[in-house]
Order: C-alpha cells, then sequence, then structure tokens
C-alpha cells in the first residue's frame, strides 16, 4: 500500500512555531515530531511506501525522514516549486502512483485505520473516499427561520453537527487524468467536479480521535493530550 503526505505548506496560521520548522516537523510531546508520528502509524497499518510532497522548508524534512529506513518504508518526494493547492502536487506524480492510495495532510493526528479507509476505497467504484469527522460547531447568536420576509423559527445559540473532511482521502489514479500537471487544484475544486458525475465521492464515517493542528491553539491542545493518548495513537507502532 503507497500513502502521500501533503507536507509543503507554509503553515502560516501556526506561527510562530513554523518560522523555523516545516509544520509537520513540530514537536509533539517530548520526543515526537507529527510526521515521525504518521509514519510510524503507516508503517503499522502496512503501508510500505510513501511520497513526501514538500516545499517551504522541504530540505529539513527531506534530512529529517531520508529514504524512510527507520519505519521501513521506503521513501520518496516530489518538490513543489510553486504553490500548486492541496491536491495540485498530486498531478506532478500522477504517472509514479499505483491506481488506488491514500492521500492525507502532514499535520494529522487520529487513530483512523488507514488500511481500512483504503481497503475501503479500492473496493468500491468511488473515484475518491473522504474520511469524515462529526464536528459541533457553537453559533453565538440567534439563528432566525424566515420565509417571505416573516420570522417562523427561532433557536438561541444552537449547536450544529456538521460532517467535515479529516484531511485523508483514499484516491483513485484516473480521478486525476482529466487536471493538468502544474496547474493548481484545490481540494474544493475537485469535490464540486467529482459532484457534477454520476459517481460522487464516498464518505468514510469515524468517531473516535481526530485533531487537526492547523492554529497555536490546536497545537497546544494536541501537546496538552499527547500523554493521555499516545499508547492510541501509536499503538503497534
Amino acid at each position: 500500500m503507497h500513502a502521500v503526505i501533503l507536507a509543503g505548506g507554509k503553515g502560516v496560521r501556526l506561527r510562530p512555531y513554523t518560522t523555523a520548522l516545516p509544520k509537520p516537523l513540530v514537536p509533539i510531546g517530548d520526543r515526537h515530531a507529527i510526521l515521525e508520528i504518521v509514519l510510524r502509524q503507516l508503517a503499522s497499518a502496512g503501508f510500505t511506501s510513501c511520497t513526501l510532497a514538500i516545499g517551504h522548508l522541504g530540505q529539513i524534512i527531506r534530512a529529517y525522514v531520508g529514504n524512510g529506513s527507520r519505519w521501513g518504508m521506503e521513501v520518496d518526494y516530489s518538490t513543489e516549486e510553486s504553490p500548486l493547492g492541496t491536491i495540485g502536487p498530486l498531478l506532478t506524480m500522477r504517472d509514479r502512483l499505483p491506481e488506488s492510495f491514500l492521500v492525507m495532510n502532514g499535520d494529522v493526528l487520529t487513530d483512523l485505520d488507514y488500511a481500512d479507509l483504503l481497503r475501503c476505497h479500492t473496493g468500491g467504484d468511488a473515484p475518491l473516499t473522504i474520511a469524515t469527522y462529526c464536528r459541533q460547531v457553537h453559533i453565538d447568536f440567534g439563528v432566525l427561520t424566515t420565509e417571505s420576509g416573516k420570522v417562523v423559527g427561532f433557536s438561541e445559540k444552537p449547536s450544529l453537527d456538521c460532517r467535515v473532511s479529516m484531511g485523508v482521502y483514499g484516491l483513485s489514479r484516473t480521478t486525476l487524468e482529466n487536471y493538468t500537471p502544474g496547474l493548481p487544484l484545490g481540494f474544493d475544486e475537485l469535490i464540486l467536479d467529482l459532484l457534477r458525475t454520476p459517481t460522487p465521492p464516498a464518505a468514510y464515517e469515524f468517531d473516535g480521535y481526530w485533531l487537526d493542528i492547523g492554529r497555536p491553539d490546536d497545537y497546544d491542545r494536541a501537546n496538552a493530550e499527547f500523554t493521555t493518548h499516545q499508547s492510541l495513537l501509536l499503538k503497534g507502532a
């Protein structure tokens, strides 16, 4: 099984932590970087190879990870010379990818079963399978329901349950065939394009542990929770 880890972003929202370090290498706990945790998880799940899509401070990631042998994996690299969006880096490596593979952001902490997600994608007919998580969104206002200029409903500061993308996907190489390598392509654009086809993306629902480390408060939470979640995140790794 093959995985692609998207690790080329500048991590602007996580500054100042990412001023000198690429976001996937910011430390979690006393001993581990985010990317190390992810690679250990992938190897434990049976993934034997991985491509790291790097850009900002990519030389540091390359120096840290090397060829992946310390995790028993074969790691190669794809360098993003200019911003290509979330999916764009995949187009430049399309010809050397297997028919079905895992794609994930390099800043995700989760105990998701990556191998099962990829098996479900491979066994289905969807062009893309998205790992989803139920996130509760709190609205700090009174929400009105209106019809024809009249208020017909009211809810005071409600909480809404939303299914969000976890930043982990099963993807088929053929899904990328109609896009041009070297041009930017975002995940949002790919989703909207696929929703216009007869075969839409599939959802892989997950209710375990998931944390997207996108902002300083997420990073602080990750460090605060890692001690209690370490055995969960690194089980078998």
